[in-house]
């Protein structure tokens, strides 16, 4: 009997010591690619596809869609294998042309996440206030980063409030008023849309749904007001 309990504790501690380990590996890796996620520098010729599509940008706006992208790939890294949802059309445009260099996408993918981030064109959610998996990941995590409440933010974080800031014409926009937003009472976007609840994205309740946006950074299907997803 004696042997038996001694071999279960043997059992359960080299359990314990594999998970702390593999948590402690993941989380050291988490931060290595993270510096390389902000170090990198993105191909030049990026901005100027940006500039192309939509020629009002100028240089610092273009800047801050690089930012956009570089604040998607830590999103991505932070979240793992699990499905994030792309939230910014104009970052999406970025990030489908940093895929087009072939070679270095790869490399970059590799020391970033350990493995190649796979982008899936997606739709617009079909209602303001309907959002799932994807883009409340996202969502949470962007606020976690920028120091924002998920449930009651100050303030749309970076990804969620560029298409609008950028006045992009066939953006994705998102608004702090979920009720103004349901109620299609608030002053519609420059492209005729109503704004999307950022908020109800956040909340633990109300949020959950599978229509729309098909998105994510794995192979799970998710439904939010973004443009597209990356995973295996």
């Amino acid at each position: 009997m004696n042997w038996i309990f001694a071999n279960l504790f043997s059992i359960i501690l080299t359990i314990i010591i594999i998970t702390l380990s593999w948590k402690l590996w993941r989380k050291i890796a988490i931060k290595l690619r993270a510096r390389h996620i902000q170090d990198y520098a993105f191909p030049g010729t990026l901005k100027r596809k940006v500039a192309q599509r939509y020629p009002h940008l100028d240089e610092a706006q273009l800047a801050l869609v690089m930012d956009g992208l570089r604040e998607y790939f830590q999103i991505c890294n932070i979240a793992g294998r699990k499905p994030v949802a792309m939230p910014s059309q104009v970052v999406d445009l970025a990030w489908h042309e940093f895929i087009l260099f072939t070679r270095k996408y790869q490399e970059f993918c590799r020391s970033s996440f350990g493995r190649f981030l796979h982008h899936t064109p997606a739709e617009a959610m079909s209602t303001p206030t309907t959002a799932a998996n994807g883009i409340k990941r996202a969502w949470r995590i962007a606020c976690a980063r920028e120091w924002l409440s998920a449930k009651q933010p100050s303030k749309l974080p970076l990804l969620f409030a560029l298409d609008a800031q950028l006045n992009i014409d066939d953006g994705f926009f998102y608004q702090l008023n979920c009720q103004m937003a349901a109620t299609g009472t608030n002053k519609k976007t420059q492209n005729d849309t109503t704004p999307y609840c950022a908020s109800h994205i956040g909340c633990a309740s109300g949020c959950s749904g599978s229509g729309g946006c098909t998105s994510s950074c794995s192979s799970a299907s998710d439904s939010g007001c973004s443009s597209g997803c990356g995973g295996d």
